[in-house]
């Protein structure tokens, strides 16, 4: 109730507490738009609720017995695979669709290494205006980081490392352990000194496993994707 109280509104008397007549968040938005974060933790029994009123555009309060037109427009974002959770059963085939009109796929942050120091700047700046930064040694362990967390721990870091360098520059050491801990994937493939066709073998393989797509592991290789092959089954041939 009180999740589609937040939504679609609610008229006094309709649950304990319900004082007063409540417009929800749809109406709430007018013609702006209502952005719905997390879309994936929606209650199964909700989502037919938030189907009709993003196909119908109109909401019922929750106790109320006549609809709302609504015009609001919809964004929600989600980090779970909702085409997965369809076929799971775990979220609604026709809710999905409706949601899917126009989606945006935005990577991890360990693709988007160029978007790392960006952001650590700007959440850096947002604590102290004039800090003199980060060092480069702490700038290429930021770069070499896996980021498991995404931005989110990357902003955590951040202010852990804020917090041990005060005004001082930020280094490596003021970031957490687990990260002082990670290794350098270029001296993981490198360690044992291997000869360059091996060396290349390795890093096809890592490409591979990265990206999931023999296509795109193709591309950010540079060769075609017969070559690409070729070299997986030398290596299984291995």
């Amino acid at each position: 109730n009180l999740l589609e109280s937040e939504l679609f509104g609610h008229v006094k008397g309709a649950f304990t507490g319900a004082d007063s007549d409540k417009k929800g968040l749809f109406a709430e938005a007018g013609e702006g738009t209502l952005f719905l974060d997390e879309i994936g933790e929606l209650p199964f029994d909700v989502q037919p609720k938030l189907l009709r009123a993003i196909q119908e555009r109109e909401v019922r309060p929750v106790g109320g017995i006549r609809d709302m037109p609504v015009k609001a427009r919809i964004i929600a974002a989600t980090n779970r695979d909702l085409k997965k959770m369809t076929t799971e059963g775990r979220f609604r085939e026709d809710l999905y669709y409706r949601l899917a009109v126009f989606p945006l796929f935005v990577p991890p942050l360990r693709e988007r290494k160029q978007d790392i120091l960006i952001l650590a700047r700007s959440f850096l700046n947002r604590l102290k205006k004039d800090h003199p930064g980060f060092s480069p040694q702490s700038v290429k362990k930021m770069e070499t980081y896996s980021w498991p967390g995404n931005v989110r721990e990357l902003e955590n870091w951040v202010e852990h490392a804020f917090i041990l360098a005060g005004n001082d520059q930020i280094m490596p050491e003021h970031f957490p352990g687990v990260m002082l801990q990670s290794q350098d994937p270029v001296s993981v493939l490198t360690s044992d000194l291997p000869t360059c066709e091996e060396l290349v073998r390795r890093y096809t393989r890592m490409v591979i496993e990265r990206t999931h797509n023999r296509t795109e592991a193709a591309r950010i290789l540079g060769i075609g994707s017969a070559t690409l092959w070729r070299r997986l089954k030398h290596s299984s041939d291995n």
